[in-house]
């Protein structure tokens, strides 16, 4: 029998970009144990990719970094591009940090390496898809000590309410949990992560925290 809040809570669409079946099977049956997650589409190209995302408007797409027709992070990319509202995460087989380059510049929202990724997917699928970002400490190390500094300029300063918006940013919370918290409106909000967006020369909520961490702008990250 489905309960009140079962039968209220918004199940998220997924598409899941892998070429490899047996990881695509294994992803979407993990996915599916979750009442609220539904997997939409599996497609294996970066062409189908976007094909599928337009076709099924999902609000997560997964998609592996190497694909057999192009890189995951320029689907990503086009995927961005074409329905914004979309949440993508990117999945990586290395620990190259230009892949994590890649998929912050992809307008990505979240970066997990596949291995281990299983009891974290869920989860991940979750917090982007309510306006989250995800990014282990670990990928943030490795970039960091990749050396893949960014030059501080003048008017990347913060001021202290955008500071406390980045930090709740970097914890994953949504929008809408950051103005209850802050006793700001949503589109107050809004206005302060695009602020913070275009002082930290970023595309993406996940890419400010990324560079804010490399500045030590969030302490931990020089």
């Amino acid at each position: 029998m489905t309960t009140g809040s079962d039968a209220t809570r918004a199940v998220i669409r997924v598409v899941l970009v892998d070429d490899h079946a047996m990881v695509v099977e294994a992803f979407r049956r993990l996915l599916e144990t979750a009442r609220d997650i539904e997997v939409v589409a599996t497609v294996g190209t970066a062409a189908d990719a976007v094909v599928a995302t337009v076709q099924h408007a999902p609000d997560v797409v997964i998609i592996d970094y190497v694909l057999p027709d192009d890189d995951g992070a320029v689907a990503a990319a086009r995927i961005t591009a074409a329905m914004p509202s979309v949440r993508v995460i990117m999945l990586t087989g290395s620990d190259d940090p230009q892949a994590l380059r890649s998929a912050l510049a992809a307008g990505c929202v979240g970066y997990l390496e596949k291995t281990g990724s299983h009891d974290r997917l869920a989860a991940a699928v979750r917090a982007v898809a309510a306006g989250g970002t995800v990014i282990s400490p670990d990928d943030l190390q490795r970039l960091h000590a990749a050396g893949a500094q960014t030059p501080p300029t003048a008017d990347a300063t913060l001021t202290l309410r955008e500071r406390e918006v980045l930090l709740m940013v970097a914890e994953g919370w949504p929008n809408r949990v950051i103005a209850e918290r802050l006793f700001l409106s949503v589109n107050t909000v809004r206005s302060h992560v695009q602020t913070i967006l275009e002082k930290l020369d970023a595309h993406s909520k996940l890419e400010a925290v990324t560079v804010a961490r490399r500045r030590g702008m969030l302490g931990g990250g020089g």
